[in-house]
């Protein structure tokens, strides 16, 4: 372990994690205000930010840069494109795709944009088409453009660092990248990744304890979150303990296979035929308003707000936090995989994915809504919406058999993505040469036990929140770093000629 950056990040994660602990209203209330003033003031360019990443990521795939290879240009790729995609994928979307997929849309039906009247049908099928939005590609764009400089430096100059600081060496230099800025640059990252990894653990919990409370019909206690906490971290630690091959590539593959089978499931046992049109619907909806969203401020709102402009400006700055480890994993996974290959399958394969569960979980609780079985819209406004998932699902038949599916999958999910995250910050901090090294397995270990007992500790004290706010406004100094990364990758494939010299044979 590098403690010259391991160190630092933990005490100011540790630090600020003492201050939320203590005084957690006024944190949260504070950070709020900051970051409700940031989203006012720099709406256009977080919207702006997401599009231009977006074309920088398809100015890569089809230009020149495109066909250089992560790696020897004879060797095979490491995964095939089912195990690839599904690593990808897993990584990607997480657990969230199954709150947001079923419930997203019930909160912006009740709080529509363009005008629409609050629950009304054309409000309904915004709010879900507008669910696929979210999971699609500017959102993807953003997880993977930092992976081209990540896995030049990794693969083709077999740099011995796995650093943001030693991507960007070549704009810089070395005197900025081993001293004081690039160490600041590194501990960045880590206090990004680390307070966010806390975060993504504590709020996905939920998924899984209300639906295990509904099951068994008992109360949601700290108790049983601890005890389903404590059961996925084990899960997740030894599969980031075995590796990528053993671990992370066969529950990313299984859980594909799984989530297969229970969108096939829902549609036979439930309201299929609706399903598949209102998924129809959904996407037709999308790709008409498809720039609608991507652009839209509201800025003739006078003072009134609705809930897309404010979300969509919170989901691309949070994702911007993640930006940094999805482009580092991206980077690890894609060797012998052209450029190419790696960004369009990160932007396709979860964007395919993302809309099949929006279409199928969304669907399920807009027909809930209209047959009158589950009044959707009152208990995403009287609790907090994942409350509304097992509500949603205990209305089918077999509620039993729908319910612990649903947790399997959300549990895998979960863990496919901190095991990911494990393995990533591991071999950020490690001294090993990761060109031709994995990360210590113990240094896994010490990692998923950093994050457990940050989470397990924030969630005890109720110092998630304020965290969480925290982890949407480092998204301002990540994106920068991120558009630094993107200059670097052109740099060094400009640099070495790499088009010409890194590329397969015809």
């Amino acid at each position: 372990m590098d403690l010259s950056i391991t160190l630092p990040a933990i005490i100011i994660v540790g630090a600020f994690s003492l201050i939320f602990a203590l005084f957690t209203d006024e944190s949260t209330d504070q950070l709020q205000s900051i970051f409700d003033f940031v989203v006012d003031q720099f709406r256009w360019g977080y919207i702006w930010y997401g599009a231009l990443i977006t074309i920088a990521a398809i100015y890569f795939s089809f230009s020149k840069y495109g066909q250089v290879v992560l790696g020897n240009p004879t060797d095979k790729p490491r995964f095939t494109l089912f195990e690839y995609s599904s690593i990808l994928v897993s990584m990607g979307l997480g657990a969230t795709i199954m709150r947001t997929g079923m419930v997203q849309w019930a909160e912006v039906a009740n709080d529509p944009p363009f005008g629409l009247e609050p629950g009304s049908t054309d409000a309904i099928l915004a709010g879900n088409s507008y669910s696929m939005f979210l999971w699609s590609f500017q959102t993807f764009a953003i997880f993977v453009m930092v992976a081209p400089a990540m896995g030049y430096i990794l693969h083709v100059r077999k740099k011995p660092k796995l650093r943001i600081s030693e991507a960007c060496r070549c704009l810089f230099g070395d005197r900025f990248t081993d001293g004081v800025g690039g160490k600041t640059l590194d501990i960045l990252f880590l206090v990004s990744i680390l307070s966010g990894a806390a975060v993504t653990l504590g709020l996905g919990t939920p998924i899984v304890t209300q639906n295990i409370a509904q099951l068994f019909e008992i109360d949601i206690t700290l108790p049983l979150t601890i005890i389903v906490t404590l059961i996925w971290v084990t899960v997740f630690t030894i599969s980031a303990y075995v590796g990528i091959d053993k671990g992370i590539k066969r529950l990313s593959t299984m859980n594909m296979y799984l989530a297969g089978v229970f969108a096939i499931f829902i549609l036979v046992i439930g309201p299929g035929m609706f399903i598949l049109n209102y998924f129809t619907d959904s996407v037709r909806y999308l790709l008409s308003n498809y720039l609608n969203f991507s652009f839209y401020t509201n800025s003739l709102h006078n003072g009134e707000s609705t809930h897309v402009e404010s979300h969509t400006v919170f989901w691309f700055a949070y994702n911007a936090t993640w930006a940094m480890l999805h482009g580092v994993f991206a980077a690890v996974v894609s060797k012998g995989r052209t450029i190419k290959e790696m960004i369009l399958t990160y932007l396709l394969a979860p964007t395919l994915l993302s809309w099949i569960a929006t279409g199928v979980l969304g669907g399920l609780g807009v027909n809930r809504l209209l047959s009158g079985d589950v009044a959707v819209l009152d208990l995403i406004k009287d609790q907090e919406p994942v409350a509304a998932v097992p509500a949603i699902l205990e209305s089918l038949p077999f509620p039993w058999i729908t319910m612990i599916v649903f947790v399997i999958i959300a549990a895998i999910f979960m863990v496919t993505t901190l095991d990911s995250t494990t393995y990533t910050i591991s071999a950020y901090m490690s001294k090993h040469d990761m060109s031709n090294q994995t990360p210590s397995k113990n240094l896994r270990v010490v990692v998923s036990f950093v994050i457990t007992v940050l989470a397990l500790t924030l969630m005890s004290i109720g110092g998630l929140a304020p965290l969480e706010v925290l982890s949407g406004l480092m998204g301002i100094p990540i994106i920068l770093i991120q558009i630094l990364t993107v200059f670097a990758a052109k740099k060094m494939i400009d640099q070495d000629q790499a088009w010409i010299t890194n590329v397969r044979k015809k």
